[in-house]
Formats: C-alpha cells, structure tokens, sequence
C-alpha cells in the first residue's frame, strides 16, 4: 500500500486504518507512509532516508531510540 490515506480527511483515515487492521490479520504486509500513524501498529517498521536504512524495530522501540522516527513521528504529533 503506497499512501492509503495521504488525500484524506481524519475520520475518513480511521476507518481506512480500521478496515487495514482487519484485512491484513494473517498476512504479509508492506505500507509506504508518511503519516506515521498509518504504520503505528505495525509488527516491523523500517525507517528510510533515501536508500539507506536507518533503524527499524516496533513503534516503541524507535521513539525509544530518539532517532528519525522519534523526531518525525513528534513532529507529525504536533501538527494534529
């Protein structure tokens, strides 16, 4: 899924979230995203920057190592 919920209003990515959440249970699954709330959930992220692969853990985990993730995911927290 390449940006499911970019062009979206807030209660219309809830529902698309929650549906994703149900659809994906038992399968593989690979989300590209921006809006970090998008890949919260997930069980792996992996955090890019350009190419290279930064860090990847849980959601926990990389706000944990105050790195990339940590700073965008904060700063994405201060705009809603």
């Amino acid at each position: 899924l390449d940006e499911a919920t970019s062009s979206v209003d807030t209660e219309t990515e809830l529902l698309i979230q929650q549906a994703l959440e149900r659809l994906i249970q038992g399968r593989t699954t690979i989300i590209i995203a921006h809006r970090l709330s998008t890949v919260r959930n997930a069980n792996k992220i992996v955090a890019l920057e350009g190419s290279r692969i930064l860090e990847t853990g849980t959601h926990a985990e990389l706000l944990a190592e105050n790195g990339l993730y940590h700073k965008l995911y904060t700063a994405q927290q201060q705009l809603y």
